[in-house]
């Protein structure tokens, strides 16, 4: 005797896992990818953009003469930013000229009683010349006092004022620096211009 058969159809495995969508992880890695791209783009151009407030113009003298006279490169380059912002035709109610902004009397002092070359006033306008005669003083300086901090109120305010503070227990440390700058304007001065190195050192790399 026969009993019933009942045909059916074969029983399919079940599948499981892939559904037949995107991969939800390969999503968020291209996102992942493309905000890292667009990271490092956006930190390039700030730095350009930045780089275009903080220049290196006239960087042939710069380079040479601060190797010549044995001052960091970033140090001419943030006294000039400060000083002229790059202006060669820069003039100072106090009569300071150039790049540098340096005084006349001061000019005809080194380049007749130091330097010997005997350059006419009009030469401060000179960039070459101005970088020269500015990045002279400025080693000359710390020459003199060994810290850039008093070497720059002195480019600002004069030696004989800093001499007078660095004899005043009220502004000297006691180990040839100032703890203290009393001149409003030399203070801020020198702030600047340290400043100004350390974001020169930052985008270019430290001398």
């Amino acid at each position: 005797m026969t009993g019933n058969r009942r045909n059916s159809a074969p029983v399919q495995p079940v599948r499981r896992g892939f559904s037949g969508r995107p991969s939800l992880s390969l999503a968020v890695l291209v996102i992942l990818l493309i905000s890292v791209a667009l990271g490092f783009l956006f930190d390039a151009l700030c730095t350009v953009a930045e780089k275009s407030f903080y220049p290196r113009q006239y960087d042939t003298y710069v380079s040479l003469y601060a190797e010549q006279y044995g001052v960091p490169e970033h140090m001419v380059y943030a006294v000039i930013r400060t000083e002229s912002n790059f202006d060669t035709g820069a003039c100072s109610s106090a009569g300071a000229v150039g790049l540098m902004q340096l005084m006349p009397d001061t000019f005809r002092w080194l380049t007749d009683e130091i330097l010997f070359e005997h350059l006419e006033n009009g030469m401060l306008y000179d960039p070459e010349t101005n970088i020269r005669y500015g990045t002279y003083m400025l080693s000359r300086l710390y020459a003199r006092y060994g810290d850039w901090t008093v070497a720059l109120a002195a480019y600002n305010a004069g030696t004989g004022k800093v001499d007078d503070w660095l004899a005043d227990a009220s502004y000297a440390d006691g180990n040839g620096g100032l703890k203290k700058i009393p001149y409003r304007e030399t203070r801020q001065y020198v702030s600047k211009v340290t400043k100004a190195v350390k974001t020169y050192d930052r985008l270019y790399g430290a001398d």
